[in-house]
């Protein structure tokens, strides 16, 4: 029973396979235990010669201990120790003064705990690793005449143009260049209903084309794509620690150095101070040896070890199976802590999905180089802005321009030079500060109104803007509603103009907006939060989100496909880009975290007693084995409850409560 669960993280079919074997075998050598055991246990008969019997006990005794043995032989030329030397002690112990049935029953019920472990461990890493067992491995190229090539997928770059069959799986991310079709992105979202996709539509790695035949041309490399994306983060979460894993990761060396001290003492007073005999157990008083090795059984932390990451694992194969990816232990354990959100409105409360409305120029008449301009700054970037007016653009048969000393500020726009001439897009406030026209700002303008979100463009004595609509997610309201009657504060802090902010709150009865944030302030209003003692969880989805994210006590990202920059900064993806997945999130951190509770309470509590009734009254070894080793059992089923249950809604309900 290995002290670390959590160190390797999952990495496709070779580990799986290896772990496959590991229980397998496990279980193989729990039952040769058991058989000779028996065996043993049966053969005191008459005209049975007394090697005969010791040698069905060793046997026994070897298949039990072979794995505590194998470790033991790597950790101890290293100076360390643990349970599984603490285990063998005990079972040669008990067949040093003759109790050769309880120390086969020690080994019997210690690998078999281990095998239960080992395929506890295994279901759950079956249960990540099955996301993305498909993974692609080639990719067919077109080139230019048309002709098909098939490649490693690690050979193609970004600007390729693919043809991908039906029935496939998208080797790459990319945008359809040619057909129509719908893809099963359930690998990647965890949703299983299908996505329509059509000519300018974005499709991604790992996910299935389900009927058409189409061409698609690359956006990013195979190692940048959202699937990889989605496995570095599951990897990452399983190699980093939970706060409260720290405190069991202390019972390594020195605690089973600790124990032996005690052992060796209590040893000692039983013998000299109490008059108990040394070794040899009589019919009415068992001796101090005996009850010595019975103290080392249940004073063993087997149960306490596995509490923890065992519970965090399974949280994480069941987020990871249902769209919510949680970066490592401390990301579930925070997010029960949570009693206030804030939400970006754009590509989280509303869609995200933008289509351009309107077009404008100044002086009237230069619309299409208004779009132009546009398309070519916006070629960049990820933005749902970007998005939005790269589609537009694409409905109007513009090829993006190249774009020269190009430059993002974050929360306000872009600019670079196009066509020879400086040119910028972004927030009002910072075209105008920035735009040089002869003619000043137009006084015939009017103001857009709250259903829309503007962007501006300026270039020479060009002015031009863009307006743009979104809509509000159908899931918001619900969602919003279940946060507040759960008690949870609900800001909504956003960049757009306060007529949009006001229009998207209302519908979604938010009563705390600030609107016309830049990153930095939003960041401010993030720390005026936790400066009034509230633990904030920041729900956003861009770039400028990024900061913001950072600053929060928890940050969760809309879509492991959106922004890197955003993503890098959060412990929780939601990657169905579905803010429902929030409650779900939430209802699961804290059931995972009542578990641990659970958890460490059984092992806890079940070594505290039985050390107390074995320094006390002294017990069986038996039943110290007993209790040792269901108690780990006990807490390793605690923990699989997560994978069947989860954060489901009657779950998020009853946590609540």
């Amino acid at each position: 029973m290995s002290l670390d669960h959590t160190d390797h993280p999952s990495s496709g079919e070779s580990r799986h396979e290896d772990e496959e074997e590991d229980w397998r075998k496990l279980a193989a050598l729990a039952l040769g235990c058991a058989v000779f055991g028996v065996a043993g246990a049966l053969l005191p008969v008459p005209g049975v010669p007394p090697q005969a019997i010791i040698a069905c006990h060793v046997l026994a005794m070897i298949c039990g201990g072979w794995d505590a043995l194998m470790d033991s032989i790597e950790l101890l030329p290293r100076g360390k120790m643990d349970i599984h030397f603490l285990m063998l002690l005990v079972a040669i112990g008990a067949a040093a003064i003759g109790a050769w049935d309880e120390g086969v029953l020690l080994l019997f019920l210690f690998s078999a705990a281990g095998a239960l472990e080992a395929f506890a461990m295994h279901k759950t890493r079956r249960a990540i690793d099955s996301l993305f067992k498909d993974q692609p491995k080639t990719a067919c190229v077109l080139d230019a005449s048309g002709v098909e090539t098939t490649i490693p997928v690690e050979a193609v770059h970004p600007g390729d143009l693919l043809f991908v069959r039906p029935g496939d799986i998208f080797p790459v991310d990319a945008d359809v260049e040619q057909g129509e079709t719908s893809a099963d992105e359930s690998s990647l979202t965890g949703e299983s209903v299908p996505v329509s996709k059509q000519v300018g539509d974005a499709v991604f790695s790992g996910t299935v084309n389900l009927w058409g035949a189409v061409r698609v041309r690359t956006t990013r490399h195979a190692s940048e794509s959202s699937l990889q994306k989605i496995i570095r983060l599951i990897e990452e979460a399983q190699t980093r620690k939970a706060p409260s894993q720290r405190f069991t990761d202390r019972f390594g060396t020195g605690y089973t150095l600790l124990i032996l001290g005690i052992t060796t003492g209590m040893f000692l007073v039983w013998w000299l101070a109490f008059g108990l005999p040394p070794f040899i157990n009589t019919p009415e008083v068992k001796s101090a040896f005996y009850r010595a090795m019975t103290l080392l059984v249940v004073a063993s932390p087997c149960a306490l070890v596995l509490s923890i990451p065992s519970a965090i694992l399974t949280a994480i194969a069941w987020g990871a199976r249902h769209g919510i990816l949680f970066r490592g232990g401390a990301a579930i354990e925070k997010l029960a802590e949570v009693d206030c959100v804030a939400l970006d409105k754009t590509g989280t409360l509303t869609t995200g999905e933008l289509t351009v409305e309107q077009i404008e120029s100044f002086p009237p008449g230069q619309e299409s180089e208004v779009l132009r301009l546009a398309v070519a700054l916006e070629s960049a970037t990820r933005h749902p802005l970007a998005r939005a007016i790269a589609q537009r653009g694409k409905l109007d048969g513009l090829v993006a321009e190249p774009v020269a000393q190009f430059q993002s500020i974050a929360g306000f726009g872009v600019k670079g030079v196009v066509a020879g001439g400086p040119c910028i897009l972004g927030r009002r406030e910072l075209v105008e500060r920035e735009w040089r026209g002869s003619n000043g700002w137009p006084a015939s303008h009017t103001d857009a109104s709250s259903e829309h979100t503007e962007v501006w463009l300026a270039q020479g004595e060009l002015l031009g803007r863009i307006l743009l609509s979104d809509h509000i997610r159908n899931e918001s309201a619900a969602v919003l509603a279940e946060l507040k009657r759960h008690g949870l504060r609900i800001v909504m802090l956003t960049g757009d103009r306060d007529g949009v902010a006001q229009k998207v709150g209302g519908a979604l009865g938010i009563g705390e907006i600030a609107s016309g944030l830049s990153p930095a302030e939003k960041v401010a209003h993030i720390r005026e939060l936790g400066d009034q003692g509230r633990r904030v969880a920041m729900v956003g989805d861009g770039v400028n989100d990024a900061p913001s994210l950072a600053a929060a006590y928890v940050a969760v990202g809309m879509g492991a496909r959106g922004a890197d920059a955003a993503i890098e900064q959060c412990d929780i993806v939601l990657t169905n880009d579905r803010i429902d997945r929030f409650p779900d999130a939430f209802g699961l951190s804290v059931r995972a975290r009542r578990i641990i509770r659970q958890n460490l309470a059984i092992s806890l509590g079940t070594i505290t007693l039985m050390v107390l009734i074995g320094i006390g009254s002294g017990i069986p070894l038996s039943v110290g084995v007993f209790a040792h080793e269901g108690s780990t059992v006990l807490v390793c089923l605690n923990s699989l409850r997560l994978l069947f249950a989860g954060g489901s809604k009657h779950n998020f309900d009853a946590a609540a409560q």
